[in-house]
Formats: structure tokens, C-alpha cells, sequence
């Protein structure tokens, strides 16, 4: 088990332990859906109150991971419009990263409703939709964004267009999701 395994394995027990929903996504989530590429860091969403962060950054804590003090002190980052917060470990030579997005908005909620616990290497864990995964892949942008989204419609072909549409219309991503679809093999 790799080291970023068992961040997503630490991150998923202790949001379960707390009873905070949560979802994977990001990179790891692509390992699940489409071809399996390289990732440096674990991604989540998660429903919790944002009274309740210092009851999560003493948790975190515990486990090792380091906590900014800028979110200790009471400071909230913000990437593609999503609130998120962020913990690192320290390891001999490198880092590991978990970048933890607050599920605050109406479509972050939908993320966490329609969330789907998988069964991998000897445990479960919770997993963000395809669909939810396509549209954040289309609200980050970046290049390998839209290779990964072009890597989960190929592999695994018909998804829920409906909802994909009617998110990417509120989140303003109807044309990079309608390029997306006519990119895909059919």
C-alpha cells in the first residue's frame, strides 16, 4: 500500500468515525472510473458544519497530519468557486497533500446525495458519481482535467446526461460538457 492509499484510507475512517459524509474524488476517483494515471494527493468532499473544524483539525491532528494555521484560524481557502480546506504529512522525502472541500453549495450537496460506496482492495469507501466527477473535472479546467474526463466517458460509455446537463448549465459549463460528449466515441 502506498502512501497516498493509506491517506484515502486514514481520511475515509476518520470521516466515517466522526459521521461526516464524504465523497473521493479527483485523481483517485479517475483510478476507479477510467484508466488509472498518476496523482499526488487525496481529494475529498464533505458535509460538516464549519463549526465543527476544529473538533476535525484535532482529529487530523492525531493521525499526524499537519494543519495550516491559516484554516486553524478560522480561514477558509477557495478553488473554482468550491470552499476547501487543506492537511499535509510529512514523510522522509516528500509529502502527502488531502485537499478536503466543504459541500456547501446546492450542487455539492447533490455530490454527497448521490454518492456510491465501492468495495477497493479489502475495504469500501465512499466515491463521488461519474456524472459529479465529469462536471468537477470541467469546473477545475486544467489539461489533464479533460483528459480524464475524456478517459471516463470512453470507459465507461452512457452516463446520466441529463443531470450532467443541468449542472454544467448552473455552474456554467454547458459548452466545455457539450464538447465533451461530442469528443466521446460513441
Amino acid at each position: 500500500m502506498t502512501n497516498l492509499d493509506q491517506a484515502l484510507r486514514d481520511f475515509a475512517a476518520l470521516f466515517e468515525r466522526m459521521g461526516i459524509p464524504y465523497a473521493v474524488m479527483g485523481g483517485l476517483a479517475v483510478r476507479v472510473y477510467a484508466i488509472p494515471r498518476p496523482t499526488h494527493d487525496a481529494d475529498f468532499t464533505i458535509a460538516i458544519h464549519r463549526d465543527r473544524l476544529p473538533e476535525l483539525y484535532k482529529e487530523v491532528r492525531k493521525l499526524g497530519y499537519s494543519v495550516p494555521e491559516t484554516f486553524d484560524s478560522g480561514w477558509v481557502d477557495t478553488v473554482a468557486g468550491l470552499p476547501l480546506i487543506r492537511f499535509r504529512l510529512y514523510l522522509e522525502n516528500h509529502a502527502i497533500d488531502v485537499d478536503v472541500f466543504l459541500a456547501e453549495s446546492e450542487f455539492q450537496q447533490q455530490i454527497i446525495a448521490r454518492r456510491q460506496r465501492v468495495e477497493l482492495d479489502n475495504s469500501s469507501l465512499m466515491l463521488v458519481s461519474p456524472e459529479d466527477l465529469i462536471l468537477l473535472k470541467l469546473l477545475a479546467g486544467r489539461p489533464r482535467d479533460y483528459t480524464d474526463v475524456q478517459d471516463i466517458l470512453f470507459t465507461l460509455g452512457t452516463l446520466d446526461e441529463k443531470y450532467m446537463r443541468h449542472w454544467a448549465k448552473e455552474l456554467g459549463l454547458s459548452q466545455k460538457l457539450e464538447k465533451a460528449l461530442n469528443q466521446s466515441p460513441e
